[in-house]
Protein backbone atom coordinates (compact mmCIF):
# COMPACT_ATOMS: atom_id res chain seq x y z
CA UNK A 1 0.00 0.00 0.00
CA UNK A 2 1.18 3.49 -1.30
CA UNK A 3 1.61 6.27 1.75
CA UNK A 4 1.12 9.87 0.94
CA UNK A 5 2.47 11.55 3.28
CA UNK A 6 0.20 13.77 5.90
CA UNK A 7 0.39 17.91 4.49
CA UNK A 8 0.88 19.58 7.24
CA UNK A 9 -0.34 23.76 7.30
CA UNK A 10 1.97 25.75 9.43
CA UNK A 11 0.49 28.60 11.10
CA UNK A 12 1.99 31.42 13.62
CA UNK A 13 -1.43 30.29 16.29
CA UNK A 14 -0.52 26.60 16.16
CA UNK A 15 3.21 26.40 15.22
CA UNK A 16 5.65 28.45 17.08
CA UNK A 17 8.74 26.74 16.12
CA UNK A 18 7.85 25.80 12.61
CA UNK A 19 6.03 28.42 10.97
CA UNK A 20 8.67 30.27 9.19
CA UNK A 21 10.48 27.31 8.02
CA UNK A 22 10.79 26.87 4.27
CA UNK A 23 9.57 24.05 2.45
CA UNK A 24 12.84 23.91 0.64
CA UNK A 25 14.60 23.59 4.42
CA UNK A 26 17.14 25.91 3.80
CA UNK A 27 18.06 28.28 6.62
CA UNK A 28 15.90 31.17 7.53
CA UNK A 29 18.19 34.18 7.36
CA UNK A 30 17.96 37.44 9.46
CA UNK A 31 15.81 39.26 6.30
CA UNK A 32 13.45 36.79 5.94
CA UNK A 33 12.87 35.87 9.70
CA UNK A 34 12.51 39.79 10.61
CA UNK A 35 9.95 39.78 7.66
CA UNK A 36 8.16 36.97 9.72
CA UNK A 37 7.80 38.88 12.99
CA UNK A 38 11.19 37.77 14.09
CA UNK A 39 12.97 39.50 17.07
CA UNK A 40 9.00 41.19 17.78
CA UNK A 41 9.39 39.43 21.32
CA UNK A 42 12.92 40.58 21.48
CA UNK A 43 12.32 44.13 20.96
CA UNK A 44 8.84 43.85 23.47
CA UNK A 45 11.62 42.33 26.50
CA UNK A 46 14.37 44.71 26.12
CA UNK A 47 12.37 47.75 25.24
CA UNK A 48 9.38 47.25 27.71
CA UNK A 49 9.51 44.92 30.25
CA UNK A 50 11.54 44.50 33.68
CA UNK A 51 13.67 41.20 33.47
CA UNK A 52 11.77 39.81 36.40
CA UNK A 53 8.57 40.33 35.02
CA UNK A 54 9.57 37.95 32.22
CA UNK A 55 11.34 35.30 34.64
CA UNK A 56 7.25 35.42 36.00
CA UNK A 57 5.87 35.16 32.17
CA UNK A 58 7.75 32.02 31.12
CA UNK A 59 6.47 30.62 34.60
CA UNK A 60 3.31 31.19 34.24
CA UNK A 61 2.96 30.04 30.53
CA UNK A 62 3.97 26.55 31.85
CA UNK A 63 7.32 26.04 29.69
CA UNK A 64 8.93 23.31 30.72
CA UNK A 65 12.63 22.03 29.53
CA UNK A 66 12.36 20.37 26.36
CA UNK A 67 15.82 18.25 26.60
CA UNK A 68 14.11 15.33 28.14
CA UNK A 69 13.16 16.51 32.23
CA UNK A 70 10.52 18.79 31.88
CA UNK A 71 11.44 21.23 34.27
CA UNK A 72 9.83 24.59 34.75
CA UNK A 73 11.89 26.89 32.94
CA UNK A 74 10.49 29.77 34.72
CA UNK A 75 11.19 28.31 37.90
CA UNK A 76 14.89 27.28 36.81
CA UNK A 77 15.30 31.06 36.04
CA UNK A 78 14.17 32.47 39.59
CA UNK A 79 16.25 30.65 41.26
CA UNK A 80 19.13 32.93 39.85
CA UNK A 81 20.42 34.95 42.55
CA UNK A 82 18.31 38.44 42.58
CA UNK A 83 21.92 40.10 44.16
CA UNK A 84 22.99 43.01 41.82
CA UNK A 85 26.72 42.64 43.05
CA UNK A 86 26.45 39.44 40.95
CA UNK A 87 27.21 41.04 38.12
CA UNK A 88 29.04 38.19 35.82
CA UNK A 89 26.17 35.67 34.67
CA UNK A 90 26.29 32.98 31.98
CA UNK A 91 23.18 31.32 29.84
CA UNK A 92 24.29 28.45 28.49
CA UNK A 93 22.32 26.75 25.46
CA UNK A 94 22.80 22.46 25.62
CA UNK A 95 23.15 21.61 22.40
CA UNK A 96 25.01 18.44 22.49
CA UNK A 97 22.00 16.31 21.08
CA UNK A 98 23.97 12.80 21.49
CA UNK A 99 20.61 11.08 22.29
CA UNK A 100 20.59 8.13 19.84
CA UNK A 101 17.28 8.70 18.13
CA UNK A 102 17.27 12.22 18.29
CA UNK A 103 17.24 14.99 16.40
CA UNK A 104 15.00 17.76 17.20
CA UNK A 105 17.63 20.87 17.62
CA UNK A 106 19.68 19.83 14.86
CA UNK A 107 16.20 20.67 12.52
CA UNK A 108 15.76 24.14 14.69
CA UNK A 109 19.48 25.14 14.55
CA UNK A 110 20.06 24.42 10.89
CA UNK A 111 16.81 26.05 9.61
CA UNK A 112 16.34 28.34 12.24
CA UNK A 113 19.39 29.92 13.69
CA UNK A 114 17.62 33.31 14.37
CA UNK A 115 14.62 31.88 16.46
CA UNK A 116 17.73 30.51 19.08
CA UNK A 117 19.60 33.98 18.95
CA UNK A 118 16.33 35.39 19.76
CA UNK A 119 15.15 32.99 22.36
CA UNK A 120 18.90 33.50 24.18
CA UNK A 121 19.06 37.20 24.12
CA UNK A 122 15.17 37.37 25.26
CA UNK A 123 16.54 35.12 28.52
CA UNK A 124 20.19 36.64 28.93
CA UNK A 125 18.64 40.18 29.14
CA UNK A 126 15.98 38.37 31.94
CA UNK A 127 18.50 36.29 34.03
CA UNK A 128 20.86 39.55 33.42
CA UNK A 129 23.59 37.60 31.88
CA UNK A 130 26.13 39.86 29.30
CA UNK A 131 27.86 36.20 27.82
CA UNK A 132 26.17 33.35 26.37
CA UNK A 133 27.43 29.90 25.11
CA UNK A 134 25.74 27.13 22.40
CA UNK A 135 27.39 24.60 23.51
CA UNK A 136 27.15 22.42 20.40
CA UNK A 137 27.30 18.80 19.58
CA UNK A 138 30.63 18.65 17.41
CA UNK A 139 29.32 16.45 14.60
CA UNK A 140 26.48 19.30 13.73
CA UNK A 141 29.19 20.54 11.33
CA UNK A 142 26.20 22.89 9.39
CA UNK A 143 24.31 24.00 12.46
CA UNK A 144 27.79 25.25 13.75
CA UNK A 145 27.93 27.19 10.18
CA UNK A 146 24.91 28.36 9.93
CA UNK A 147 24.51 29.50 13.88
CA UNK A 148 27.67 31.17 13.18
CA UNK A 149 26.15 33.14 10.38
CA UNK A 150 22.94 33.68 12.31
CA UNK A 151 25.22 35.65 15.16
CA UNK A 152 26.86 37.83 12.67
CA UNK A 153 23.91 39.03 10.94
CA UNK A 154 22.38 39.84 14.26
CA UNK A 155 25.50 41.35 15.22
CA UNK A 156 25.57 43.68 12.06
CA UNK A 157 21.63 44.33 12.81
CA UNK A 158 22.75 45.46 16.32
CA UNK A 159 20.27 42.97 18.14
CA UNK A 160 23.47 41.18 19.59
CA UNK A 161 26.83 43.19 21.12
CA UNK A 162 26.86 46.37 22.94
CA UNK A 163 23.63 48.54 24.19
CA UNK A 164 21.44 46.40 21.97
CA UNK A 165 18.82 48.47 20.51
CA UNK A 166 19.73 51.58 22.15
CA UNK A 167 18.62 49.84 25.64
CA UNK A 168 21.91 49.67 26.95
CA UNK A 169 22.20 45.87 27.21
CA UNK A 170 25.11 44.37 26.25
CA UNK A 171 25.37 40.19 24.86
CA UNK A 172 27.87 38.59 23.76
CA UNK A 173 27.01 34.95 22.15
CA UNK A 174 29.50 32.23 21.11
CA UNK A 175 29.18 29.06 19.56
CA UNK A 176 31.30 26.16 21.48
CA UNK A 177 31.77 22.73 19.60
CA UNK A 178 31.82 20.25 22.14
CA UNK A 179 34.48 17.09 21.76
CA UNK A 180 31.97 14.18 21.90
CA UNK A 181 30.71 12.94 24.90
CA UNK A 182 27.41 11.53 25.81
CA UNK A 183 27.53 12.77 29.43
CA UNK A 184 28.06 16.68 28.13
CA UNK A 185 24.04 16.41 28.39
CA UNK A 186 24.43 16.67 32.27
CA UNK A 187 24.66 20.57 32.74
CA UNK A 188 27.60 19.99 35.28
CA UNK A 189 29.63 18.01 32.96
CA UNK A 190 28.54 20.91 30.56
CA UNK A 191 29.96 23.21 32.27
CA UNK A 192 33.49 21.46 33.29
CA UNK A 193 33.57 20.59 29.54
CA UNK A 194 33.21 24.22 28.76
CA UNK A 195 35.82 25.56 31.02
CA UNK A 196 38.40 22.54 29.25
CA UNK A 197 37.63 20.12 32.05
CA UNK A 198 37.11 16.72 31.89
CA UNK A 199 33.31 16.23 31.18
CA UNK A 200 32.45 14.78 34.60
CA UNK A 201 29.32 15.83 36.57
CA UNK A 202 29.80 18.02 39.37
CA UNK A 203 28.79 17.48 42.92
CA UNK A 204 25.32 19.58 43.88
CA UNK A 205 25.19 21.37 45.79
CA UNK A 206 26.31 23.95 44.81
CA UNK A 207 23.71 24.38 41.57
CA UNK A 208 24.52 26.01 39.01
CA UNK A 209 22.67 28.59 39.30
CA UNK A 210 24.84 29.88 42.07
CA UNK A 211 28.06 28.50 41.08
CA UNK A 212 28.17 27.91 37.48
CA UNK A 213 30.24 28.17 35.02
CA UNK A 214 33.95 29.28 36.55
CA UNK A 215 32.24 29.87 39.64
CA UNK A 216 29.63 32.20 38.85
CA UNK A 217 25.36 31.96 38.41
CA UNK A 218 24.81 29.91 35.23
CA UNK A 219 21.77 29.16 33.57
CA UNK A 220 21.46 26.06 31.51
CA UNK A 221 18.64 25.28 28.69
CA UNK A 222 18.15 23.08 26.15
CA UNK A 223 17.52 25.01 22.36
CA UNK A 224 14.06 23.73 21.95
CA UNK A 225 13.16 25.64 25.42
CA UNK A 226 14.64 28.36 24.18
CA UNK A 227 13.23 29.00 20.90
CA UNK A 228 9.85 28.76 22.41
CA UNK A 229 10.78 31.79 24.15
CA UNK A 230 10.46 34.26 21.69
CA UNK A 231 6.22 33.14 20.80
CA UNK A 232 5.81 33.49 24.64
CA UNK A 233 6.69 36.93 25.24
CA UNK A 234 5.14 38.26 21.76
CA UNK A 235 1.56 36.95 22.03
CA UNK A 236 1.54 35.75 25.81
CA UNK A 237 0.41 33.40 28.32
CA UNK A 238 -3.24 32.74 27.42
CA UNK A 239 -2.15 31.56 23.92
CA UNK A 240 0.40 29.78 24.87
CA UNK A 241 -1.75 27.43 27.54
CA UNK A 242 -4.29 27.06 24.70
CA UNK A 243 -2.08 25.78 22.14
CA UNK A 244 -2.89 22.39 23.67
CA UNK A 245 -6.11 23.18 25.62
CA UNK A 246 -8.21 20.19 26.30
CA UNK A 247 -5.46 17.96 25.13
CA UNK A 248 -2.92 18.20 28.10
CA UNK A 249 -2.12 20.14 31.24
CA UNK A 250 1.39 21.11 29.82
CA UNK A 251 1.60 23.82 27.82
CA UNK A 252 2.46 24.70 24.54
CA UNK A 253 3.69 22.46 21.20
CA UNK A 254 6.76 20.00 21.02
CA UNK A 255 8.76 18.56 18.73
CA UNK A 256 7.71 14.97 18.19
CA UNK A 257 8.31 12.50 15.62
CA UNK A 258 8.88 8.47 15.20
CA UNK A 259 12.04 6.66 13.78
CA UNK A 260 12.50 3.20 12.92
CA UNK A 261 11.13 0.78 10.22
CA UNK A 262 7.97 3.31 9.72
CA UNK A 263 6.96 4.53 6.28
CA UNK A 264 7.99 8.48 7.41
CA UNK A 265 10.25 8.57 9.63
CA UNK A 266 10.46 12.06 11.26
CA UNK A 267 10.07 14.92 13.27
CA UNK A 268 6.38 17.51 13.23
CA UNK A 269 5.71 20.17 15.69
CA UNK A 270 2.72 19.41 17.52
CA UNK A 271 0.67 20.34 20.46
CA UNK A 272 0.98 18.26 23.76
CA UNK A 273 -1.69 15.74 24.30
CA UNK A 274 -1.61 14.31 21.06
CA UNK A 275 -1.60 10.53 21.14
CA UNK A 276 1.57 8.21 19.90
CA UNK A 277 -1.17 6.15 17.55
CA UNK A 278 -1.68 9.59 15.98
CA UNK A 279 2.27 10.47 15.17
CA UNK A 280 3.00 6.64 13.96
CA UNK A 281 0.19 6.21 11.80
CA UNK A 282 -1.15 9.74 10.64
CA UNK A 283 2.22 11.49 10.21
CA UNK A 284 5.08 8.36 10.23
CA UNK A 285 3.04 6.48 7.76
CA UNK A 286 2.54 3.44 10.12
CA UNK A 287 5.56 0.18 9.61
CA UNK A 288 6.64 -0.17 6.38
CA UNK A 289 4.90 -3.02 4.41
CA UNK A 290 5.63 -6.93 5.61
CA UNK A 291 6.32 -5.49 9.11
CA UNK A 292 4.09 -5.11 12.43
CA UNK A 293 4.44 -3.36 15.23
CA UNK A 294 6.24 -5.12 18.71
CA UNK A 295 7.18 -2.04 20.72
CA UNK A 296 8.54 1.42 21.22
CA UNK A 297 10.24 4.13 23.06
CA UNK A 298 8.62 7.44 23.77
CA UNK A 299 11.88 9.77 24.19
CA UNK A 300 15.23 8.46 23.02
CA UNK A 301 17.57 5.80 24.07
CA UNK A 302 17.16 5.88 27.98
CA UNK A 303 13.89 5.65 28.16
CA UNK A 304 11.50 2.67 29.33
CA UNK A 305 10.01 0.16 26.13
CA UNK A 306 5.97 0.54 25.83
CA UNK A 307 4.19 -1.92 23.84
CA UNK A 308 1.12 -1.62 21.44
CA UNK A 309 -1.45 -1.12 24.58
CA UNK A 310 0.06 2.31 25.32
CA UNK A 311 0.25 3.76 21.66
CA UNK A 312 -2.94 5.53 22.68
CA UNK A 313 -1.67 7.75 25.40
CA UNK A 314 -1.30 11.43 24.91
CA UNK A 315 2.18 12.41 24.52
CA UNK A 316 2.79 14.76 27.69
CA UNK A 317 4.90 14.02 30.71
CA UNK A 318 2.32 12.92 32.93
CA UNK A 319 0.64 10.65 30.66
CA UNK A 320 4.23 9.02 29.57
CA UNK A 321 5.23 8.91 33.62
CA UNK A 322 2.23 7.09 34.78
CA UNK A 323 2.53 4.22 32.13
CA UNK A 324 6.66 3.45 33.28
CA UNK A 325 8.17 5.76 31.21
CA UNK A 326 9.28 9.38 30.44
CA UNK A 327 8.38 11.56 27.49
CA UNK A 328 12.41 12.41 27.46
CA UNK A 329 12.89 13.90 23.88
CA UNK A 330 9.34 13.01 22.35
CA UNK A 331 11.47 11.26 19.57
CA UNK A 332 9.74 7.55 19.59
CA UNK A 333 11.38 4.91 18.38
CA UNK A 334 9.46 2.04 16.80
CA UNK A 335 10.50 -1.87 17.06
CA UNK A 336 9.13 -4.25 14.47
CA UNK A 337 8.54 -7.84 14.74
CA UNK A 338 11.86 -8.78 13.28
CA UNK A 339 13.93 -6.86 15.74
CA UNK A 340 14.63 -9.27 18.84
CA UNK A 341 15.19 -7.43 21.78
CA UNK A 342 18.26 -8.75 23.43
CA UNK A 343 20.39 -7.73 20.62
CA UNK A 344 18.77 -4.18 20.40
CA UNK A 345 19.06 -3.92 24.58
CA UNK A 346 22.78 -4.71 24.00
CA UNK A 347 23.59 -2.23 21.50
CA UNK A 348 21.81 0.40 23.14
CA UNK A 349 23.53 -0.79 26.95
CA UNK A 350 27.18 -0.78 24.12
CA UNK A 351 26.54 2.68 23.96
CA UNK A 352 25.60 3.68 27.54
CA UNK A 353 28.31 1.89 29.01
CA UNK A 354 31.37 3.75 26.08
CA UNK A 355 29.87 7.13 27.18
CA UNK A 356 30.21 6.69 30.94
CA UNK A 357 32.38 8.94 32.23
CA UNK A 358 33.74 6.38 34.68
CA UNK A 359 33.72 8.65 37.30
CA UNK A 360 31.38 6.42 40.13
CA UNK A 361 31.81 2.77 40.79
CA UNK A 362 28.06 1.25 39.82
CA UNK A 363 27.90 3.14 36.53
CA UNK A 364 31.70 2.21 35.52
CA UNK A 365 31.60 -1.44 36.34
CA UNK A 366 27.51 -2.30 36.52
CA UNK A 367 27.07 -1.24 32.51
CA UNK A 368 30.05 -3.29 31.17
CA UNK A 369 28.60 -6.66 33.24
CA UNK A 370 25.23 -5.68 31.96
CA UNK A 371 26.47 -5.80 28.12
CA UNK A 372 28.78 -8.88 28.92
CA UNK A 373 25.62 -10.83 30.01
CA UNK A 374 23.64 -9.51 26.71
CA UNK A 375 26.18 -10.81 24.40
CA UNK A 376 26.15 -14.20 26.39
CA UNK A 377 22.56 -13.84 25.89
CA UNK A 378 22.47 -13.11 22.44
CA UNK A 379 24.73 -15.74 21.75
CA UNK A 380 22.84 -19.18 23.29
CA UNK A 381 25.41 -19.19 26.24
CA UNK A 382 23.35 -17.49 29.35
CA UNK A 383 23.14 -19.21 32.61
CA UNK A 384 20.58 -19.56 34.81
CA UNK A 385 20.17 -16.54 36.89
CA UNK A 386 21.66 -13.77 33.95
CA UNK A 387 18.32 -12.00 34.27
CA UNK A 388 17.72 -12.06 38.15
CA UNK A 389 21.46 -10.37 37.94
CA UNK A 390 20.25 -7.88 35.33
CA UNK A 391 17.27 -7.51 37.29
CA UNK A 392 19.46 -6.79 39.98
CA UNK A 393 21.58 -4.39 38.20
CA UNK A 394 18.83 -2.65 36.63
CA UNK A 395 18.08 -1.74 40.96
CA UNK A 396 21.49 -1.02 42.08
CA UNK A 397 21.62 1.37 38.93
CA UNK A 398 18.34 3.01 40.01
CA UNK A 399 17.93 6.64 40.96
CA UNK A 400 19.45 7.64 43.80
CA UNK A 401 22.20 4.88 43.60
CA UNK A 402 24.81 7.03 41.39
CA UNK A 403 26.35 10.20 41.02
CA UNK A 404 24.39 11.82 37.97
CA UNK A 405 21.19 10.28 36.13
CA UNK A 406 23.09 8.78 33.25
CA UNK A 407 22.98 5.05 34.93
CA UNK A 408 19.51 5.10 35.84
CA UNK A 409 18.56 6.09 32.11
CA UNK A 410 21.16 3.61 30.51
CA UNK A 411 18.94 0.94 32.43
CA UNK A 412 15.47 2.07 31.72
CA UNK A 413 15.24 0.36 28.33
CA UNK A 414 16.90 -2.68 29.91
CA UNK A 415 14.57 -3.20 32.69
CA UNK A 416 11.29 -2.47 30.60
CA UNK A 417 12.50 -5.01 28.05
CA UNK A 418 13.04 -8.07 30.08
CA UNK A 419 9.36 -6.87 32.08
CA UNK A 420 7.77 -6.76 28.84
CA UNK A 421 9.40 -9.55 26.52
CA UNK A 422 11.36 -11.90 29.43
CA UNK A 423 10.56 -15.11 26.95
CA UNK A 424 13.39 -13.60 24.37
CA UNK A 425 15.76 -13.50 27.16
CA UNK A 426 14.79 -17.06 28.44
CA UNK A 427 15.37 -18.27 25.41
CA UNK A 428 19.34 -16.94 25.39
CA UNK A 429 20.04 -19.54 28.17
CA UNK A 430 21.53 -22.65 27.01
CA UNK A 431 19.50 -25.61 27.93
CA UNK A 432 22.39 -27.76 28.93
CA UNK A 433 22.83 -25.02 31.97
CA UNK A 434 19.89 -25.96 33.33
CA UNK A 435 20.85 -29.84 33.10
CA UNK A 436 23.84 -28.53 34.83
CA UNK A 437 22.21 -26.96 37.58
CA UNK A 438 19.69 -29.49 38.39
CA UNK A 439 22.52 -32.65 38.11
CA UNK A 440 25.00 -30.84 40.72
CA UNK A 441 22.07 -30.67 43.47
CA UNK A 442 20.04 -27.62 42.58
CA UNK A 443 23.15 -25.28 42.97
CA UNK A 444 22.27 -21.71 43.00
CA UNK A 445 22.34 -18.88 39.98
CA UNK A 446 24.49 -16.67 41.93
CA UNK A 447 27.25 -19.20 42.45
CA UNK A 448 27.52 -19.98 39.10
CA UNK A 449 27.54 -16.43 38.26
CA UNK A 450 30.53 -16.37 40.81
CA UNK A 451 32.37 -19.33 38.74
CA UNK A 452 31.69 -17.46 35.40
CA UNK A 453 32.74 -14.18 35.89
Amino acid sequence: MTYTPRHIERTPEMHPLTWRMRDDKQPVWIDEYRSKNGYVGAEKALKGMAQEEIVNLVKDAGLKGRGGAGFSTGLKWSLMPKDESMNIRYLLCNADEMEPGTYKDRMLMEQMPHLLVEGMLISAFALKSYRGYIFLRGEYIEAAVNLRRAIEEATAAGLLGKNILGTGFDFELIVHTGAGRYICGEETALINSLEGRRANPRSKPPFPASAGAWGKPTCVNNVETLCNVPAILEHGVDWYKGISAGKSEDAGTKLMGFSGRVKNPGVWELPFGTTAREILEEYAGGMRDGLTFKAWQPGGAGTDFLTADHLDLPMDFASIGKAGSRLGTALAMAVDNEIGMVPLVRNLEEFFARESCGWCTPCRDGLPWSVKILRALERGEGQPGDIETLEQLCRQLGPGKTFCAHAPGAVEPLQSAIKYFREEFEAGIAKQHYNNARAIGGIQPNNLLKQRW
